[in-house]
Formats: structure tokens, C-alpha cells, sequence
């Protein structure tokens, strides 16, 4: 909460005008006095030194303008997206989660890929290398490497961010073979979405099992990397 005229306790302050001329140290009476002379409020803008800094200025201007730069700094901020998989991902569900993906990058977001490992599925985390770097491949002409797949406790993780637009190619189809509104995207339980700063939610249930007789990315991943006869 910002401190502003008498409810500056600190004993001394650095004063600044408004324009950036700086009045040097004195008593936070003094300042408030000459604050009040000039028809404008004491504010107190970096607590965290000592002495702290306080400024002469008009409040509520103060104010608008602090809010109007924190309202286009987080326009302006990268969005991080987020993609979970799971081992016994199936190959439809991959498909439906990289053009999910291909809807952020084209929303100019960044995707964070993550292969998850439950129990005896530790045992195989190097297959959890070989799914990110498909996904890599598959992404190529959307996205290019932010951050190599590294491995993070019990999972794989990797991010991608987009390519410049005119560079950019669609390869996966969303339903209808629409682009999907970014609500869209959060509404849906198989793709898990987060800002940057926020915890990730919770683990999103189990995607459905493979067709039968289908592949799951991993299981043609673990038989393409099977020693040969």
C-alpha cells in the first residue's frame, strides 16, 4: 500500500518534484509542509531505502498514471501457455493438443511442453526426451526452442516460443478445422493453461486411452528406439 502524507512514518525522506529535481533529505514534516504549500500530496515511492524516496506530487494523477503503466506493461508482457502430457498420451489427443499449441503460438504466446511420470513410468524418462523432441519437429514451422527439454523431478519439460508471423505454418487442425478463441482454450480439460507467475493448477485428469490397436506417441517412441534383432 502506498504511504502518502502523515502516514509516512519514516523520520527523514529523500524529496523529488514532480519533474525529477530532487529537494535532498530532510524531515518528512518539512516535505509534507512544502508538499501542502504547492497544493499537492506527499507520496512515498520507494520505502524499501533508506532514506525512503517520496515525491510531490498530485495523487490522484499519481495514481491514474501508475495504473495506466501497469495496464500496458501487462498488455505487453509474453503469456506463457502451458501443454501437459502424460505417457499413455494417444496419438488422436497428441494431435488435438499440438493444434491446441499451434492456436497459442498463433496468438503470439509461448508454450511451456511438459511429459509427466507417474510410478513405474520414472523408469523411462529418457522416452520423455524423445516425445519433446517430436514435438519440436511437428512444431518447426510454428515455433523454434526457448528453452532445450530438460528433465525437472518427475517430468520432462521444454518451452517453445512463436515464429515471426510470416513464418508461420499451420500443420495440426483444430475441431471444425477452426481457430479456437483463447476461452476456448481454457475451457478445455485435455490442455492446461497458466500466466506467467501463477502456480500451475493441479494435474487435469487422464487423457483417454489410445484406440485400440493404436500407438501412443511414446509407445512408437520406446519401439523406435528398441535394439534391433
Amino acid at each position: 500500500m502506498t504511504r502518502i502524507n502523515d502516514r509516512i512514518r519514516a523520520p527523514r525522506v529523500r524529496v523529488v518534484l514532480a519533474n525529477g529535481e530532487q529537494l535532498g533529505v530532510m524531515s518528512s514534516r518539512e516535505a509534507l509542509t512544502r508538499a501542502q504549500s504547492m497544493g499537492l500530496d506527499l507520496v512515498e515511492i520507494a520505502g524499501q531505502v533508506d532514506p525512503p524516496v517520496c515525491k510531490i506530487v498530485d495523487y490522484g494523477k499519481f495514481k491514474y498514471e501508475q495504473a495506466k503503466l501497469k495496464k500496458q506493461k501487462s498488455k505487453s508482457a509474453t503469456r506463457m501457455k502451458e501443454v501437459k502430457f502424460r505417457v499413455g498420451t494417444g496419438q488422436h489427443d497428441y494431435n488435438i493438443k499440438l493444434g491446441r499449441a499451434e492456436g497459442f503460438l498463433e496468438a503470439n504466446h509461448k508454450c511451456r511442453f511438459v511429459l509427466q511420470f507417474r510410478g513405474r513410468e520414472n523408469a523411462h524418462k529418457d522416452l520423455g526426451f524423445v516425445v519433446l523432441n517430436r514435438i519440436i519437429d511437428d512444431l518447426k514451422t510454428m515455433a523454434q526452442v526457448d528453452q532445450p527439454p530438460r528433465l525437472n523431478g518427475r517430468a520432462v519439460a521444454m518451452i517453445l516460443s512463436p515464429l515471426p508471423a510470416h513464418q508461420r505454418k499451420r500443420k495440426f487442425q483444430l475441431f471444425h478445422g477452426e481457430l479456437m478463441d483463447e476461452d476456448d482454450f481454457e475451457d478445455e480439460e485435455e490442455i492446461e493453461v497458466e500466466d506467467d507467475g501463477e502456480e500451475i493448477a493441479d494435474d487435469i485428469a487422464d487423457e483417454t486411452p489410445a484406440e485400440e490397436g493404436g500407438e501412443t506417441p511414446v509407445a512408437a517412441a520406446e519401439e523406435e528406439n528398441a535394439p534391433q534383432a
